[in-house]
């Protein structure tokens, strides 16, 4: 399948340097030399926006996002606002259910949001359909939901689960002759198998031959997995020893495991520790958001199970120094919460979905407009007349028709990038420099993993 590409040029490559640079522009406006650029405090309206993600949950909890979103109103309101409009940011939790996502929606209508930002929900079909008929844009979602890459009215900043899975098929690619994909039993991951093939197929030794994961389903509000593990080490052929048996040691070649469960990848990992001490050693792969470096350290650090795991994440390492001006707003406005992790990528994603609001806000100043509506982001959105640059943490991003890739399932991705990490010495790093574009790898899917 072909399809349209970015006619822009993509960005200079983000080296060290370019990072450095990019950087100290923007960390300029944080040594409190004064508003950002465009503000005049108090001459204007309020932009009410609206930042939500599950809360308290057995399955999945991104408290992070919200109190992003707050400290980032904090900061950019302790500058003289956006432009010289006040930031108000409205929060909600989701619970992860439906019925709360359509709540959460409906109060964003009801409150006069001009925009959700920087959120997170599973439960497009739920929350999607009010922002629509009121005319709202989703700027920024986590990508956790097949709407968000179909909505007009949706402007993601990532590509998703589609990316980082076949984003990790690719990097595993290379070392793994037997992969095991451990995935939610649910109707996001019944999208995964043929992401994470359709990486594993475009790697070095996928060319010419086709290789499918072993597809082992698992509850998303497990306790245990031990069953999950042992399906998991048998397929890639290193199972546990029996019973009664000397436990198998040294490492299975080409053996390798995906295990991406979002919140419960922890609880996978506790079973997994148990019965891998009777298996050979298998490489492991993951997603950030599975994966962190929290995980990395809870589970032995260097010496634990996710020493060399191969990770496939959406931004740079949490260590680059792009990531520099959200960390002096976290110290600045949100020390001492917890809740706000830099290397969190969903605190990451809401950073970057703010990151683009301003910008829009501010390319409608400049315009004359001085009303910021709903209608009129859309509008800005929709033109991209010009590429917002989010520091070198993403290309430039626009959503124009023309910017739309053509990804089956998927028609909104705009920015198919990802970045190759590894646990090195207990440490979650760069694997390579730079960004890896999976775009040709999501547009390639054979129609029947559809």
């Amino acid at each position: 399948m072909t399809g349209r590409r970015r006619p822009s040029p993509r960005p200079s490559p983000h080296g060290p340097a370019a990072a450095v640079a990019c950087t100290a522009v923007i960390a300029s406006l944080l040594s409190g030399c004064g508003s950002l650029p465009g503000a005049r405090s108090g001459e204007r309206e309020p932009v009410t926006v609206m930042t939500w993600a599950p809360e308290g949950t057995r399955t999945t909890n991104m408290p992070g996002m919200p109190a992003m979103a707050q400290a980032y109103a904090r900061w950019v309101n302790s500058r003289g606002g956006i432009a010289g409009h006040p930031l108000k940011v409205l929060t909600c939790n989701e619970h992860d259910d439906s019925v709360e996502a359509t709540g959460c929606a409906q109060r964003a209508v009801d409150a006069g949001a001009v925009a959700v930002v920087g959120s997170y929900s599973r439960w497009g079909r739920a929350f999607m359909s009010p922002l629509e008929v009121a005319g709202i844009p989703y700027i920024g979602g986590y990508g956790a939901s097949a709407e968000e890459f179909a909505s007009p009215l949706s402007y993601p900043v990532n590509g998703g689960q589609a990316a980082l899975l076949a984003g990790n098929g690719r990097q595993l690619a290379g070392d793994c002759r037997r992969v095991a994909l451990v995935r939610p039993d649910t109707v996001q991951g019944d999208q995964m198998p043929g992401l994470i093939d359709a990486g594993l197929g475009s790697g070095p030794q996928g060319a010419g031959g086709r290789r499918a994961a072993a597809d082992i389903k698992a509850p998303d509000d497990g306790t245990d997995y031990s069953a999950q593990v042992a399906a998991a080490l048998k397929a890639v052929g290193a199972p546990p020893a029996a019973p009664g048996t000397a436990a198998a040691t040294g490492t299975a070649p080409g053996a390798c495991l995906n295990a991406s469960l979002g919140d419960h990848t922890d609880t996978f990992f506790d079973s997994f520790r148990r019965l891998q001490e009777d298996s050979p050693k298998v490489r492991i792969g993951s997603v950030l958001g599975s994966v962190d470096q929290a995980l990395v350290d809870r589970t032995g650090g260097a010496s634990g199970p996710l020493e060399g795991a191969d990770i496939t994440g959406w931004y740079p390492a949490a260590g680059d120094p792009r990531w520099r001006p959200m960390r002096e707003v976290i110290t600045q406005e949100a020390f001492g919460d917890n809740r706000v992790d830099p290397a969190d990528q969903g605190v990451q994603t809401t950073w970057i979905a703010y990151t683009v609001l301003a910008a829009v806000i501010r390319q409608l100043d400049a315009e004359g407009v001085r009303d910021v509506t709903a209608h009129a982001l859309q509008t800005a959105l929709d033109r991209g007349e010009r590429a917002i640059d989010t520091g070198g943490l993403t290309p430039k991003l626009r959503w124009r028709d023309d910017d739309m890739l053509a990804v089956a399932d998927f028609p909104r991705i705009v920015n198919a990038d990802v970045t190759y990490q590894v646990v090195r010495d207990g440490e979650l790093v760069a694997a390579q420099e730079g960004f890896v574009d999976v775009t040709r790898t999501l547009e390639q899917r054979r129609t029947d993993d559809l």
